[in-house]
């Protein structure tokens, strides 16, 4: 059997999706306070493990263990339209996680183990027994914690030598993996039909297009007001009022989002989620200040 063109491998590795977690690790570096100038190598590098690494093994695990699923919503994806044939969408996510793991070696014991625990995650949310995208519960909450706050706390410790990060910018990490909830959630609304004839339990099956669009919202919107008001507490002023400007605009798409959630849910990833994680950066930068970094 011939091996898949490069085209069809980078498809599957999904860069468009690397996005989040490389952002995750860039907040918590510069909520370390560190100076990023001086150690660009290993911010670099723990944003490539983050993003081409760590997270593209997951895409390719996930639609591994999602063809037959795909081969319902998304037929024309590699591995249902057998442009990645037989079983090489395995082969490339067990190659990857190896990759993963020998280049995370470089980023110390707190950046391999970050990087362990996030693979494990990503087979574990695909793969069987444990399979937690089953239930939108489970994996979503898998999902929101590895993608943001794994990452974040990540690039704070590694920045610092591995040491534990500030609790200030722990919080914030939790805060915004918990909204990352909601997130995670938009992307099951595309794969409804799918999931419901493969008895994936997603939260739009679950509670319902609308109930699920809600819920979406609620916990983003919810997450961002507890950062404002940590941010309030901490004399970053200023800061919070940015956010509370960057979660108005997110009221008003939503308002637009929940009226036709199905068709609106890739738009509203496009503007709301834009402006959700520009809210953890904004965030970034408080706690930077509060560290006697530059703010």
């Amino acid at each position: 059997m011939s091996a898949p063109a490069l085209s069809a491998i980078a498809e599957v590795l999904k860069p468009v999706t690397w996005f989040p977690p490389m952002w995750a690790f860039a907040c918590g570096a510069v909520a370390s306070g560190m100076p990023i100038a001086t150690h660009w190598k290993l911010f670099i590098l723990g944003v490539l493990v983050a993003g081409p690494l760590v997270c593209a093994t997951s895409q390719v695990v996930n639609d591994w263990y999602d063809r037959d699923v795909d081969a319902i919503n998304e037929p024309h994806r590699p591995i249902p339209s057998g442009r990645i044939p037989g079983r090489w969408g395995l082969y490339i996510g067990i190659g990857w996680t190896v990759l993963s793991c020998a280049v995370a070696t470089q980023l110390g014991p707190w950046g391999f183990g970050a990087a362990l625990v996030g693979l494990l995650l990503a087979w574990a949310y695909s793969a069987p027994p444990a399979r937690l995208k089953r239930n939108g519960w489970f994996g979503n909450t898998a999902c929101a914690f590895s993608y943001e706050g794994l990452a974040w706390t990540t690039g704070a410790a590694v920045m610092v030598g591995g040491a534990m990060p500030d609790p200030r910018s722990l919080t914030l990490a939790l805060i915004y993996s918990i909204g990352a909830h909601g997130i995670m959630t938009l992307n099951d609304f595309k794969s409804i039909a799918g999931d419901r004839r493969t008895g994936i339990a997603s939260l739009p099956v679950q509670l319902g297009v609308n109930g699920a669009a809600r819920l979406a919202c609620a916990v983003m919107a919810i997450a961002q007001v507890a950062a404002i008001v940590l941010l309030a507490i901490w004399n970053r002023g200023a800061y919070a009022a940015a956010i509370a400007v960057l979660l108005a605009m997110q009221v008003a798409l939503m308002s637009r989002f929940l009226k036709n959630p199905v068709e609106r849910a890739v738009w509203y990833s496009g503007l709301g989620v834009t402006l959700y994680v520009i809210g953890m950066l904004v965030s970034a930068f408080a706690v930077r200040g509060l560290m006697g970094g530059n703010p």
